[in-house]
């Protein structure tokens, strides 16, 4: 019964060689002296290493730095009937399933790693549309087999890539759920969920605003930077810079800092009182409130007047009564932007409002432009006419908030002074804490200042910048990102001769001369491949032409690869963030993949005698090794493992070094 144990086992890999020596390249020349320096460096980029083409028929896939691309390597093999070349790879099977699914676990990280991702991610989804739509074409196929196919990618490319960002997310907060420095950038809600920070202060506030409260208002949009609205004794110019008067009133701005001038009493228009009833009453939505400034006692006011910076905006004020045909405007109604119903009462944190002017229709808005030394600095808030339209900037949340309870100015000005301690907690959903998340990474921006290694995209293609990540504190050693100019230079111009070679092939298509065999019968094509499996494949000039080497293939891998690049690179001259080097090398990559199909091709395809082919191989050998020679040359500057003296340091400049010798001639 236990025969089968005598039976010898046998165990057949098929191990392709230079794949091999390229991962150990490519892992010795991350991890060398990893553990040096012993400080952060931050984003570090190890060494730029090159790579050779693959001999076989499938292409090398690699990343920029020379390190192979499994994932990339099967999704070139990709046939049109649904499935992976060799019958380990067909539709369905155990390692079917392991790459589809390996490819959405790697879109997910991609995404998750950086927002860059995303393109990639939408590429995949693109490629894999493409080739359903062929799929849905294919008549061999049953309705129930293109039925699984649909769902196995749907399931693969779009539920778990979806299902492990949550995850991700999921993770980062519960492990981080604490306060930190750059929490001011989340809303209030988000802010009161962390422990320490703001929920200390929060924590326990009254959750009804009432009549008699006194409270802070932070805006919702928070930029240029988060700020609550304030105001404080000095008064506007009675004439601006630019000769425009001005109403001489208290000056109303958004403050970005605590401070006690940040407190506001809502009051209730028909009475005169400064103090919470017992029991409370609260203000609801469309309600008509006063807003009285804590510390002075001034009434939030807007009028006909131009706003010092917007002069298209009304000014905003706290009233002062300077005897003069100058009435208070003082009423603003309350409009509760997310609530559920019309009755919907003013909650602390979780209410987001607009105030409205009852005058002049007029909202309460963040203009974002800093005031002048007059204004120290702080934020210019005006009075923007509803009819311009919904914007952020418009709306506000309470975020500390006590019931007050004297009505003398001094006991209220210690009362503001004081913290606010009661008993009631808020907590924001997981889904809502991820959304707001997301939407504050994707519209986050840096201050307007330039920074010392920020770049251009143009700059990207020339390799015409780079960025120091660390510096030795006592002698010259340092790291940089940079790249290997012979890699940079050969990408780009792998990516020109494709183009150039897929235009003139499509030319001589469209006269029925096709210079690369189809997969399929075609036109002065080669009838199958089971010949160009046994060597007897020629093209129109009698050259033997790499087995499953065809149209489809070249047009494939250009497509992918071209794309790629384009995804990659191309929306950052839309983008008003600041930009480095390193959000080049994704679009880098596809340049990268590409290089090696147009190797291959220029070997295979259009070197037609041995000659050529010798010749060809020894130019491959230069560039190899010119690449080589590079990377030694710039390796103190990817590791840091080395002093370098000022003149050691100019000569590695080789933008500098190319200028100076142009110069000369």
């Amino acid at each position: 019964m236990l025969g089968f144990l005598k039976r010898p086992v046998v165990v057949t890999a098929d191990i392709n060689l230079n794949v091999v020596a390229l991962t150990a390249v490519g892992l010795l020349s991350r991890l060398w002296h990893l553990a040096y320096p012993r400080a952060v460096v931050i984003q570090q980029q190890r060494a730029r290493v090159v790579f050779a083409p693959a001999a076989s028929p499938h292409w090398g896939v690699l990343d920029p730095h020379g390190l192979p691309d499994p994932v990339g390597a099967r999704f070139f093999s990709l046939r049109c009937h649904g499935g992976c070349s060799a019958d380990a790879y067909w539709p369905f099977s155990l390692s079917w399933w392991f790459w589809l699914m390996l490819t959405g676990v790697a879109c997910s990280c991609a995404v998750g790693v950086k927002y860059m991702g995303i393109f990639t991610y939408l590429l995949v989804l693109a490629v894999a549309s493409v080739h359903a739509w062929h799929l849905i074409g294919d008549q061999t196929l049953s309705n129930v087999c293109v039925l699984c196919h649909l769902l196995a990618r749907a399931a693969a490319l779009l539920v778990i890539p979806t299902l492990m960002y949550l995850l991700f997310f999921y993770v980062h907060l519960i492990l981080v759920y604490r306060s930190g420095p750059h929490d001011q950038i989340m809303s209030s809600a988000f802010q009161a969920s962390l422990e320490g920070g703001l929920a200390r202060i929060t924590q326990g506030q009254p959750l009804e605003v009432a009549y008699g409260s006194q409270v802070t208002l932070k805006n919702v949009f928070g930029k240029p930077v988060p700020c609550w609205l304030h105001s404080h004794q000095s008064t506007y110019p009675m004439i601006y810079e630019n000769g425009r008067g001005s109403s001489h009133q208290q000056q109303v701005t958004c403050y970005p800092f605590k401070d006690v001038n940040n407190w506001w009493i809502v009051k209730d228009p028909g009475r005169h009182q400064l103090v919470v009833n017992n029991p409370p009453r609260p203000v609801r939505h469309g309600d008509v409130v006063q807003l009285v400034h804590g510390m002075t006692t001034r009434f939030l006011n807007t009028h006909d007047v131009a706003a010092p910076l917007s002069p298209h905006s009304q000014e905003v004020s706290c009233y002062v009564d300077y005897n003069i045909s100058m009435p208070s405007q003082n009423l603003w109604r309350l409009d509760i932007v997310n609530r559920e119903s019309d009755t919907e009462v003013w909650k602390t944190i979780l209410s987001e409002v607009r105030l409205v002017h009852v005058n002049t229709s007029a909202v309460l808005k963040l203009s974002g432009a800093h005031l002048p030394d007059w204004g120290f600095q702080q934020l210019e808030v005006v009075g923007e006419k509803l009819s311009r339209g919904y914007h952020e900037s418009m709306v506000w949340n309470v975020e500390e908030h006590r019931y007050g309870k004297s009505q003398e100015q001094k006991e209220r000005e210690l009362e503001l002074h004081s913290p606010a301690q009661m008993d009631v907690s808020r907590n924001l959903s997981f889904m809502a804490r991820f959304l707001e998340l997301q939407w504050r990474m994707l519209t986050a921006k840096s201050d307007d200042s330039e920074h010392k290694y920020s770049s251009s995209p143009l700059d990207w293609v020339t390799l015409d910048t780079s960025i120091a990540y660390w510096l030795h504190p006592r002698t010259s050693a340092q790291i940089h990102l940079l790249g290997n100019i012979v890699i940079w230079a050969s990408a780009s111009l792998a990516m020109v001769v494709y183009v150039l070679l897929f235009f003139w092939y499509l030319l001589r298509r469209r006269r029925s001369i096709c210079d690369i065999p189809e997969e399929t019968k075609c036109c002065r094509c080669i009838p199958t491949l089971l010949e160009a499996s046994s060597g007897k494949c020629k093209d129109q000039a009698g050259i033997a032409v790499t087995p499953g080497y065809s149209w489809l293939r070249w047009v494939l891998a250009g497509a992918l690869c071209a794309g790629g690049w384009a995804v990659n690179y191309l929306p950052f001259f839309m983008m008003e963030k600041t930009l480095f080097l390193y959000h080049y090398l994704p679009a880098l990559t596809f340049q990268i993949l590409l290089l090696p199909v147009v190797l291959q091709h220029v070997s295979d395809h259009l070197c037609r005698s041995q000659l050529l082919r010798s010749l060809f191989s020894a130019l491959v050998v230069a560039w190899y090794s010119c690449a080589c020679h590079v990377f030694n040359t710039l390796r103190p500057l990817t590791y840091g493992d080395k002093s370098l003296s000022p003149s050691e340091l100019k000569a590695l400049r080789w933008k500098d070094s190319w200028d100076i010798l142009i110069r000369k001639h």
